[in-house]
């Protein structure tokens, strides 16, 4: 084991937080740093990186308490602008999924689909200040006997409204294509027939878990920059895969790591929780997302100076292979050039659509750093850290 030059805790960064001497950088400026001074000189010079990303992330939702009636309710269905959401959880308890379309919705009977409102447009609604239409039916009990309820609220009526989103933030995720004579619709957006655009969808080197490929820092616990409030990491989220393939840098190759998320929906901005209507696909949520990488030592310095040229994604079919799933790969390509605007599949030069929006990224990572130098935030220590490769 090589002896570190650089040794930090999160302990001693909060310390210097609090007294207004820690040194924060964006991931985007530790970049020059770390290539100027190298990764020890780095490592002495700051203290914490903040990262940032505003993407689709479907796998997400709000818990929501709705408050008894007179006479009370158990609600067994129950509608929030006519998009259903899950009632068998209590009496007035409900989880709204970003996904779920309203109840009416002639999906892709029509194809493709428009989607035009789902949970994700309710969560943004809310957030907004505007007034929403709850319905819910139950089957009386003598304790709650009322059958229907229906009234107007806004998130100031909810006793709890707390978002929770069991997959958030993938560490990298393919770049996709569609080589098909016909255009086709997926939640990498819509992709045209003969290769004619390239999609993809993480922040680069802003990305959080680029900035942490071990997960080293990341964990039960950790403080993040959720929805415009601070939240935080609940667990691993939902497939989590931290045995990809890795580059030697340690990042991986493939989609990998992701997070479990969550916060005070209440305190949450509209700006950075926005539902989204993707055509023939469905519905989902965009939401900001940022975590602050402490720099414990020179090894942290060196993931979070990690740049787009040194990250690659995986170039994937998605008119024949993903569906299929063959597992095939057209190559692979790294961020910069997919930043560039056009890539080379096959011979052939494609144009490049990034489906996360790299200025609310910065800002996320700006506004982090904001918070942190003003000592309005600390970083969360990890009671358990996020399950990382198991050895060969």
């Amino acid at each position: 084991m090589k002896t570190k030059h650089v040794q930090k805790t999160i302990a001693e960064i909060n310390q210097k937080i609090k007294k207004g001497e820690a040194v924060v950088v964006t991931a985007d400026e530790m970049v020059d740093i770390v290539k100027t001074k190298g990764k020890v000189a780095a490592a002495k010079e700051v203290d914490v990186v903040t990262t940032g990303t505003f993407s689709p992330m479907c796998s997400s939702g709000a818990f929501i308490n709705f408050g008894h009636s007179k006479p009370p309710i158990k609600a067994s269905k129950v509608w929030l602008n006519d998009v259903p959401a899950y009632a068998g959880l209590a009496a007035v308890d409900i989880y709204i999924g970003a996904t779920e379309p309203t109840e009416d919705d002639p999906l892709n009977k029509v194809y493709p689909g428009e989607f035009r409102y789902g949970g994700g447009h309710v969560l943004q609604d809310l957030l907004a200040g505007k007034k929403i239409r709850l319905r819910a039916e139950g089957y009386g009990t003598d304790c709650y006997p009322n059958k229907k309820l229906e009234k107007v609220v806004t998130i100031h009526d909810l006793v709890d409204a707390v978002l929770l989103n069991p997959r958030n933030c993938y560490q990298n995720y393919n770049c996709a294509v569609n080589l098909t004579d016909r255009t086709i619709y997926t939640y990498m957006g819509t992709l045209k027939p003969h290769g004619g655009n390239a999609n993809y969808c993480t922040a680069g080197q802003l990305s959080p878990l680029f900035n942490d490929p071990f997960y080293r820092t990341i964990g039960l616990g950790t403080r993040i920059f959720l929805g415009g409030t601070q939240g935080f990491v609940t667990w691993p989220g939902t497939q989590h895969n931290p045995n990809a393939p890795r580059g030697a840098n340690g990042v991986p190759l493939k989609a990998a790591g992701t997070i479990m998320t969550i916060g005070n929906l209440k305190d949450m901005s509209p700006r950075y929780i926005v539902g989204v209507s993707m055509p023939g696909y469905g519905c989902t949520l965009c939401v900001g997302l940022g975590i602050p990488i402490p720099i414990l030592d020179e090894e942290m310095a060196g993931y979070t100076g990690v740049s787009d040229e040194d990250i690659f994604a995986q170039i994937v079919d998605y008119g024949t292979d993903y569906p299929k799933v063959t597992g095939k790969t057209l190559g692979q390509v790294s961020y910069a050039e997919l930043k560039s605007g056009t890539i080379t599949v096959q011979g052939q030069n494609i144009p490049t659509t990034s489906l996360s929006s790299m200025s609310r990224a910065r800002e996320i990572a700006d506004i982090l750093k904001t918070w942190i130098q003003k000592g309005d935030f600390l970083l969360g220590e990890p009671q358990m850290l996020l399950p990382t490769a198991t050895a060969k």
